[in-house]
């Protein structure tokens, strides 16, 4: 009987394939009615906010309550989840500089929009990292400064380990209840997928990238070959057999949401799903995957790397590959900071360009090229940064299991 509830209804179904249908109707409304269509748009801003408005709460909770009833063992567990997290980056950037070698493009500069303070160097970058993490808890709530959440759930966590055995039960409950909450907002992907897809293209039109096509191409290519090459050969170094299963299906699951939402914020609450349905270990997911929408930055790398690279082929500067392997260690960095920056990864873009003494008025005309694409580079920078918190996550958990079954 409860099957047929209306909770069971709205939660129940294949979810992708709801998403696929609603984008394939966003797609036909924006060519049919694009004025229609951009009104349309409010229900995928509404569901967006919906989920960067649950995912503060839900990593909070989920976190606290985790190291509250943590199993022995878990730090250790994470230590190879954050060594993939800062291999994955620093190997994107690696790869986005051989890309860009390959195949170097020039920029039709444009102006960037005002009101933009880009950081004036690493030193502000990691200072803006340290202050977040002391944070006033209901202010990182409240700011979506996941640093601070991860800070003070921890610090709270800690200190709730010896609490009563009630208290530990409380804290498993809110987690469930805030759970379930995450899981009807997810249910309406279907419709704000829609409503994203409707006005984007509505808005922008499928020519208005015309212009930066071979640019498109260098960044989104770097893209695919760490989604479905770099990824899963360190995947397959952890769980030794074949890593295309579970890296398409996170692809799939996360990537995809990730991809309209435009928002690794958002997306927690999706990827904490998945990796539930994976059946990993809560006391890991809940604390690797907000971690992970910190610090796993490959698409903000391969982003800050190319547009950098780019940058200075039109000021006809060449660097050579040591240079370019410089440019690397500090686009990881950077890219690492990218989630406590107003902006993201675009605005760490003059950071990279002053080792090559690129002027900030170029750099700034290269975060003005940047919004242009962004449409469509910033989709699928968080689609890969989103959907990698959880394919490490599950390769670190998967190699464990099959490391305990051979022993």
């Amino acid at each position: 009987m409860s099957n047929n509830s209306l909770s069971a209804k709205i939660l129940g179904g294949n979810l992708v394939l709801r998403i696929a249908v609603g984008l394939v109707l966003g797609v036909l409304l924006a060519l049919v009615s694009p004025s229609f269509a951009q009104s349309v748009g409010v229900l995928g801003q509404f569901f967006v906010k919906s989920l960067r408005a649950i995912a503060p709460i839900l990593v909070f909770v989920l976190v606290l309550a985790a190291i509250a009833n943590k199993e022995v063992g878990t730090d250790s567990r994470l230590k190879p989840v954050i060594t993939l997290y800062l291999l994955g980056t620093f190997g994107a950037a690696l790869i986005a500089v051989v890309l860009s070698m390959l195949f170097p493009t020039t920029l039709e500069l444009v102006t960037s929009p005002d009101g933009l303070a880009p950081p004036q160097g690493v030193g502000e970058v990691l200072k803006a990292v340290i202050f977040n993490l002391v944070d006033n808890p209901l202010g990182a709530i409240t700011n979506g400064n996941f640093i601070g959440i991860l800070t003070w759930a921890i610090g709270l966590g800690i200190a709730l380990r010896h609490a009563a055995p009630s208290t530990k039960v409380l804290l498993s409950d809110m987690s469930e209840a805030v759970s379930f909450v995450v899981k009807v907002v997810i249910a309406f992907a279907p419709v704000g997928v829609f409503g994203l897809v409707a006005e984007t293209i509505a808005v922008n039109g499928l020519d208005a990238f015309a212009g930066y096509a071979k640019l498109l191409l260098v960044l989104l290519g770097a893209m695919a070959i760490v989604a479905f090459i770099f990824n899963p050969l360190l995947v397959f170094w952890k769980i030794r057999r074949n890593p295309y299963p579970l890296t398409f299906t996170c692809l799939r699951e996360s990537g995809v949401t990730a991809f309209f939402t435009r928002s690794s914020a958002a997306n927690i609450p999706v990827n904490m799903g998945l990796a539930k349905r994976l059946g990993l270990k809560e006391d890991i997911y809940s604390i690797s995957i907000p971690l992970g929408a910190t610090i796993n930055m490959a698409g903000a790398a391969i982003t800050i790397t190319v547009l950098t690279l780019a940058a200075a082929y039109t000021q006809g500067i060449h660097p050579d590959f040591l240079t370019a392997l410089l440019l690397s260690v500090v686009a990881s960095v950077c890219a690492c900071g990218a989630s406590g920056v107003a902006g993201g990864s675009l605005l760490l873009i003059p950071l990279a360009c002053s080792l090559f003494n690129i002027p900030n008025d170029i750099a700034a005309q290269v975060i003005g090229v940047g919004f242009i694409i962004g449409v469509i580079q910033d989709s699928a920078e968080t689609a890969l940064n989103s959907s990698t918190d959880v394919l490490f996550t599950a390769a670190v958990s998967i190699g464990d299991e099959e490391a305990a079954k051979r022993a």
